[in-house]
C-alpha cells in the first residue's frame, strides 16, 4: 500500500514539474536524441560487423585432422579397450 502511495504521489509531481518545465523538458529530450541515435547506430554497425565475421567464418573450410594422428589414437583406444576386457575376464574367472 505504501507503494501504490509512494508511485501516485512520484507521478502526480513529475505531471506537474513536465508541466511547468516544458520547455526545458524540450531542450533536453532535443539534445539527448541525437546522441541516442548516434549510440545506437554505432551499436548496429558493430553487431552487423560482428555477425558478418562469424559468417566469413562459416564459409571458410575447416581443415579436416590429420588421419595419422587420428588413426593412432584408435588404435591406441583399440588396445586399451582389449586390454581392459582381458582384465575383465580374468576377474570373472578369480
Amino acid at each position: 500500500m505504501k507503494t501504490l502511495i509512494g508511485g501516485a504521489i512520484a507521478a502526480a509531481l513529475g505531471l506537474i514539474g513536465l508541466v511547468i518545465w516544458w520547455g526545458q523538458f524540450l531542450m533536453v529530450l532535443a539534445g539527448i536524441i541525437p546522441a541516442m541515435l548516434l549510440l545506437g547506430g554505432a551499436l548496429a554497425i558493430y553487431l552487423g560487423f560482428d555477425e558478418l565475421k562469424d559468417t566469413w567464418k562459416a564459409d571458410e573450410v575447416a581443415e579436416p585432422p590429420a588421419e595419422d594422428d587420428e588413426g593412432e589414437g584408435v588404435e591406441k583406444y583399440k588396445k586399451e579397450i582389449d586390454d581392459l576386457k582381458e582384465e575383465i575376464e580374468t576377474l570373472k574367472k578369480d
